[in-house]
């Protein structure tokens, strides 16, 4: 019995396939996609928590600054009701001492103080009270000195001033002062003179439960405060900007560079620049589904051309067989037009129809080799019961069985769970070719035994089931080779031509698709150095295991 090392691309296979089996368990089990997902939520975290930010600061400022604003206009509101109203004949409001009262106020240079009557006109404007004007120092002058251009704003300043998220105005300075007129406390953003965003206040004055004027307060530096925050944005945004190009850069790196490499050898193959597609050894090493794919394009093409070369294989040593007793017939063809004695010409022809009979058998072995390859490359497997299957095999044979013939027999019980994943029609056919490989050795009247056991190691539980003839064994030096396609050695006194050579080699051909092993050992006999038959046995891997 021949037993074969497993090479370095076996032992990866079954790394590959120790992995993929890992990463069904799971969507976050496979390393490309935790990968993914953490470079995207990071720049998604910092870009969401950039903006979060930023409208909770403008939320608050606006917020925060509507509320002292509410204080200044209570206490000014309250400043005049009592020192600019009056009563009689009916409550109004003493303009001048209105303004004394504005103009004496020390009001921050951002908040603007107007005064209006519920009439809606203008009583006071501290703007005007106070004379403020805008100042701006002027260039020298010098001869013939070209005007100067403006400060060009630098990319920080055009980005803070660009309005990421549109604001609508509450109501309108009219209708802010018509509400308030009728004795409502307003605060909330409007449009200023300059059509810049404002926080506005307005506070009915009242004299006697008659409201004889309205406060409003504004503050206009809500714009430059809010553009300062958009400045202080951009960091956030150029983090996440970079988070996502070296996102962008690693599924580069990572997919997009192995896939094109991948591609390149397919190319190179498809074209005949290579004989078989082989995969970089730093794509292959990936612990992920890349290396997998590699690994898994690498080995697909070389079974391609491992069946390719089978192929051509059997093809040859098909027309090598069949060639054979072509020619014998071709040669008794031309032999028997030349013989006139009958008895002669007797035999050429039985040697003539033994011969059509070899080659209908080959034909037909061939074509059912064939079809059992197609059906086994196709097949779905599912759980085969072997002991089962054994028995009812078993109870076939001896169902038709004639008498004199041999006796098959089944020796049990099998194991409880004596259970594989297999194709059960490409199973059958290997216990079939074995027992009727069995019943050809065995004398007449003899048996062949059958029986199923169990076997645990290391590398997992494995199911043999043994065939045993009592026939004259075979011969060490060929305990492998009867295994071979066309190789027949048959007990004297067998018709010559009588079998094809292919039982065998469908019995181990299918036993490897199913990840199992067949040999054959010779079964001692009682005397010393003597064979009382010959014993098959097929080793399969017991469901759960996958070696």
């Amino acid at each position: 019995m021949t037993i074969s090392t497993p090479s370095k691309r076996s032992t990866a296979s079954d790394t590959v396939t120790t992995r993929r089996e890992a990463s069904r368990r799971g969507l976050l089990s496979s390393r490309i996609t935790r990968l993914l997902f953490f470079w995207n939520l990071v720049g998604f975290a910092i870009l969401a928590g950039g903006a979060l930010l930023l409208a909770e600061m403008r939320a608050q400022l606006i917020r925060a600054k509507a509320e002292s604003l509410s204080t200044q206009g209570e206490l000014i509101a309250s400043a005049l009701a009592d020192t600019a109203t009056k009563g009689e004949p009916e409550p109004s409001l003493v303009e001048r001492n209105a303004r004394e009262v504005l103009r004496r106020l020390m009001v921050p240079e951002a908040t603007r103080v107007r005064l209006f009557l519920p009439s809606g006109e203008l009583v006071a404007d501290t703007d005007l009270l106070s004379d403020r004007v805008i100042q701006a120092p002027l260039p020298p002058l010098r001869p013939n000195a070209k005007p100067r251009e403006p400060d060009k704003k630098t990319l920080l300043d055009r980005l803070g001033a660009f309005t990421v998220l549109p604001w609508k105005p509450d109501y309108t300075l009219k209708q802010e002062v018509e509400r308030a007129a009728g004795g409502e406390t307003l605060s909330g953003q409007r449009r200023g003179d300059q059509n810049q965003r404002v926080v506005s206040v307005s506070i009915p004055i009242q004299h006697v439960q008659a409201v004889v004027a309205v406060l409003t307060l504004e503050s206009g530096d809500v714009e430059d405060i809010l553009q300062a925050e958009r400045r202080a944005m951009i960091p956030f945004i150029a983090g996440a900007a970079i988070v996502s190009l070296l996102s962008s850069a690693l599924l580069a790196l990572l997919i997009a560079r192995p896939l094109r490499t991948l591609s390149e050898a397919a190319d190179r193959l498809r074209l005949g620049h290579a004989t078989k597609l082989e995969a970089p050894e730093h794509v292959l090493r990936r612990k992920d589904e890349i290396g997998d794919l590699a690994l898994a394009i690498e080995q697909m093409t070389g079974a391609l051309l491992e069946r390719i070369d089978a192929n051509e294989r059997f093809a040859a040593d098909v027309s090598h067989e069949i060639k054979n007793p072509l020619t014998s017939i071709r040669s008794a063809v031309e032999t028997v037009q030349r013989v006139q004695d009958p008895e002669a010409r007797a035999k050429l022809l039985a040697i003539i129809a033994s011969d059509v009979g070899r080659v209908d058998r080959l034909i037909t072995d061939i074509s059912r080799a064939s079809r059992i390859e197609a059906e086994t490359a196709r097949g779905a497997p599912a759980p085969v019961d072997i002991g089962r299957m054994l028995a009812e095999i078993v109870d076939t044979y001896r169902a038709t069985r004639r008498e004199g013939e041999v006796d098959v027999a089944f020796r049990g019980p099998a194991p409880a769970q004596s259970v594989v994943i297999g194709q059960e029609g490409p199973l059958g056919q290997v216990f079939r070719n074995l027992i009727d490989n069995a019943k050809s050795f065995s004398p007449e009247e003899g048996d062949v035994t059958v029986y199923v056991a169990e076997e645990s190691r290391r590398d997992g539980r494995w199911l043999r089931a043994y065939v045993d003839d009592a026939g004259p064994g075979v011969p060490s030096e060929n305990l492998e080779t009867i295994f071979a396609r066309f190789y027949t050695q048959r007990p004297k006194g067998a018709a010559f031509g009588g079998n094809s050579g292919l039982g065998l080699s469908i019995v181990r051909q299918i036993i490897e698709q199913h990840k199992g092993r067949v040999w054959a050992e010779n079964i001692p006999g009682p005397a010393p150095g003597t064979v009382a038959g010959a014993r098959f046995i097929v080793e399969l891997p017991a469901i759960g295991n996958n070696p």
